[in-house]
């Protein structure tokens, strides 16, 4: 099956890009209420489900017995940019677990945010593991063995007990079988998953609504959407798709990034789970498709509707602040 084609990028009066994609929309009980492309094909969801694998933090009850509120459950589902408050928050959950960064297994990196990347260059002679943008979900994930009195040494092995729940617990969720032959290592050296777009958002909506899920589960779920949609910065950072998005609706929109083009969203309030693939790819494909399936669901003409279609459908300008082109969603992405 052919995608088709999602977003166009134009230039004067022609296309210049156009990015092929899937889309798909999901109720509390399975049911597709919108899908554009092969939604039945694998693909790897990366920094998208991190909402996901976060649950073992609080299901242990880590995030209560160290005393963890809105800003720390946000930045464990976090693909943040580095910024002071977010390196200073993922340290102090290591540290309320009493471990610090040399615990971490996921590498480190300079920012992604060019402003960020500026100040660390200033101050910084090279970057820590606490700067990776994976560094809360990290910390989260130390501070989850530490509490369920596993030892953390090689928490991001396909065969840590960590993992092993985490597999298990995107399983129930996604309904997907998961093992080696759909595993491949993400950008931060834990193991990651190929699943169906339509089991992700399906995914997400029975976190969002807790339907089918045990109450302790529908609980930690719920409790970690309402985080990141509480402290939105810390779920990315200044300026942020992700950030920005939640800042719509506050309250009423959870979204996630992920690498190669991967986006996923929720509106509790509707009980609706939004997940896109661009792809080749593209990030900035699978953000105007995100935002303009998400306008779609709100009042017609409201705020929120005008913002996200702004985001969804925008100018490009070049240097000089002249306006040279457009990015914009296709028919396809109205049914």
């Amino acid at each position: 099956m052919e995608n088709p084609i999602t977003v166009e990028v134009t230039r004067g009066q022609l296309v210049e890009s156009r990015h092929r994609g899937m889309a798909v929309v999901v109720d509390g009980d399975g049911r597709m209420v919108f899908s554009a492309g092969d939604v039945d094909a694998a693909v790897f969801p990366r920094s998208a489900c991190k909402a996901m694998q976060a649950l073992p933090l609080i299901e242990t009850g880590a995030a209560d017995a160290y005393g963890f509120g809105n800003r720390e459950l946000a930045l464990a589902c976090s693909s943040h940019s580095g910024e002071a408050e977010h390196v200073a928050t993922a340290s102090a959950m290591l540290k309320a677990a009493g471990r610090d960064l040399q615990t971490l297994e996921c590498g480190a990196h300079w920012s992604f945010d060019q402003a960020t990347l500026i100040n660390q260059a200033r101050s910084l002679d090279r970057p820590t593991a606490l700067h990776n943008n994976c560094s809360g979900k990290h910390a989260g994930f130390v501070c989850a063995c530490c509490h369920a009195g596993d030892d953390p040494a090689g928490y991001s092995g396909y065969d840590h007990p960590l993992q092993q729940q985490i597999r298990a617990t995107m399983e129930s969720l996604t309904g997907a079988t998961l093992g080696p032959d759909n595993c491949g290592t993400d950008g931060c050296s834990i193991p990651t998953y190929a699943v169906s777009l339509k089991g992700l958002a399906f995914g997400f909506a029975k976190m969002a609504t807790g339907r089918g899920l045990e109450s302790i589960r529908a609980r930690a779920a719920r409790r970690l959407i309402d985080a990141c949609m509480a402290e939105p910065f810390y779920v990315a950072g200044t300026r942020r798709f992700c950030t920005r998005l939640m800042q719509v609706a506050p309250g009423r929109i959870f979204a996630k990034t992920g690498a190669e083009g991967v986006f996923c969203a929720v509106l509790p309030e509707k009980g609706l789970s939004f997940a896109v693939k661009c792809e080749d790819g593209t990030t900035r494909a699978a953000e105007t498709m995100i935002a303009a399936l998400l306008a779609r669901h709100f009042d017609r003409d409201s705020a929120e509707q005008q913002a996200l279609k702004a985001m969804a459908n925008h100018t490009m300008k070049n240097w000089n602040g002249i306006e040279v082109g457009t990015v914009r969603v296709t028919d396809a992405m109205f049914g």
